[in-house]
């Protein structure tokens, strides 16, 4: 186990049972077994015990029902209006709402995920003329695949193949197999077990709208397939943001890693903490939930935009117990995929590097710094990691504070090193598949390394 790893030692045992439970079920997920549907609708996220949650919230009048009802109620206008308008249905029973998400599907819509909330929550708002063509049109939206295998598409195509799925023959079970056996059991979990990156960060809530899905209507869980980038994959999403806030027009935002400097993207912002409440709601028990779920439950951060609002409502569940955020590590180092965060504290003043995919930045003084990496850099030191960028250099002279990690960064990724630290016998050692290596260095002394 990673010694960055606390979240990890506060419960090791949770690991070790899901990793048996992965060997126990990876056959069956990966087999080419039929893949069915046997759940009555509503199928998609609203299963009993959530919409139950959720009716509660409307009875109680909860700031996120009363944010949701003043938007929708109030005629504003949605972004999302299928979304929008069919949860307001079904969680209240207003059949004018309802009404207009089966008009807004019929009319000239094209956004298959959202006909197929809509086809799934409003069943019994829609006559059969009404079902029947709208199956037809999410039937042209499965059938062919057309190619587009992201995590976005082949999500939406999940939603409308699960909404479909004893609506039309073969069709949907077809898809479903498609997805579960080819597109994940031979491609996506092979490559994630092997440290290869196909999950982009701005793909996270794609990914556990698709992993509900499965998980509800089919009763498998994909995560059991590449167990150890699940459990980790909460707290580098809380690690991936940079350390202050936001102050968006209607919302304070969390702003994830991005590739470019610039204007952030609200929308994404607004998505990435969706992801966060949807992984909580995926897996309420583990203590990397907790965790996410104590950063998430803060007021200023509630999603109250007209594009973020049926979000904050549908997922966030103030009731669920959640754990200091302070508690997740100030170094997270991923060995398995090459990625480094550091922050220097939990304040929303702290200094944060970031290490992924190739690109180094650093956070400081409100701004985003992106390092190039064929530029000789010097040391980069906060106060719980000494970070050298090894690029250019093949020598540094560092004095790492007590207990704090010393990384190389930008190395050849899977290339053999050999380092040489002074007082200290030379060894080899492997940089990851992002190219990082983590060295065993003393501390509170200056020391010199050599890199071969």
């Amino acid at each position: 186990m990673c010694r960055y790893d606390t979240i990890g030692v506060m419960d090791t045992r949770w690991t070790a049972a899901l990793v048996l439970l992965a060997g126990a079920n990876l056959v069956a997920q990966t087999a080419d077994e039929p893949v069915t549907v046997s759940s009555q609708h509503p199928r998609l996220f609203l299963r009993p015990a959530r919409l139950r949650l959720l009716q509660r919230e409307r009875e109680r009048t909860s700031a996120r029902w009363q944010q949701l009802e003043l938007l929708v109620a109030g005629g504003a206008p949605m972004p999302e209006p299928g979304l929008a308008d069919a949860l307001y249905y079904a969680v209240s029973g207003e059949e004018a709402a309802g009404r207009r998400a089966v008009t807004w599907a019929l009319g000239r819509a094209s956004d298959l995920r959202q006909q197929a909330l809509v086809f799934d929550w409003c069943q019994g708002l829609m006559g059969d003329a009404q079902k029947k063509e709208l199956a037809a049109r999410l039937a042209r939206g499965i059938t062919p695949a057309a190619g587009d295998d992201s995590v976005a598409a082949v999500r939406s195509r999940v939603l409308a193949a699960v909404a479909l799925y004893d609506h039309v023959p073969q069709i949907p079970q077809r898809e479903l197999e498609r997805v579960v056996h080819d597109w994940w059991g031979r491609k996506i979990a092979p490559a994630l077990t092997s440290g290869r990156s196909v999950i982009p960060r701005d793909d996270a809530y794609a990914l556990f709208e698709l992993l509900h899905a499965v998980r509800d209507s089919a009763n498998l869980d994909l995560r059991e397939s590449a167990p150890h980038f699940f459990k980790q994959f909460p707290i580098e999403h809380l690690m991936s943001y940079y350390p202050p806030p936001y102050p968006g027009p209607d919302s304070e935002y969390y702003i994830g890693i991005a590739r470019n400097a610039g204007e952030p993207d609200l929308r994404q912002a607004a998505l990435s903490r969706a992801a966060d409440l949807a992984m909580v709601a995926y897996d309420t028990n583990a203590p990397e939930s907790q965790i996410l779920q104590g950063f998430a439950m803060h007021d200023r951060f509630i999603l109250r935009g007209t594009f973020g609002a049926p979000y904050e409502f549908l997922w966030a569940n103030p009731y669920q117990p959640g754990l200091s955020y302070t508690l997740a590590p100030l170094v997270y180092y991923n060995a398995d995929f090459g990625r480094l965060f550091v922050r220097s504290n939990w304040d929303e003043s702290a200094r944060w590097f970031g290490y992924f995919d190739g690109m180094m930045q650093v956070f400081e003084d409100g701004q985003v710094r992106i390092l190039t990496p064929q530029k000789p850099t010097q040391p980069i030191s906060l106060e719980q990691a000494v970070i050298c960028p090894a690029q250019t250099a093949r020598k540094f002279q560092i004095k790492a504070p007590e207990d704090a990690g010393v990384f190389l960064v930008g190395l050849e990724p899977r290339r053999a090193y050999e380092i040489e630290i002074d007082d200290e016998e030379m060894y080899e050692a492997t940089a990851d598949p992002g190219g990082i290596l983590e060295l065993e260095v003393p501390h509170e002394r200056e020391f010199g390394v050599r890199l071969k």
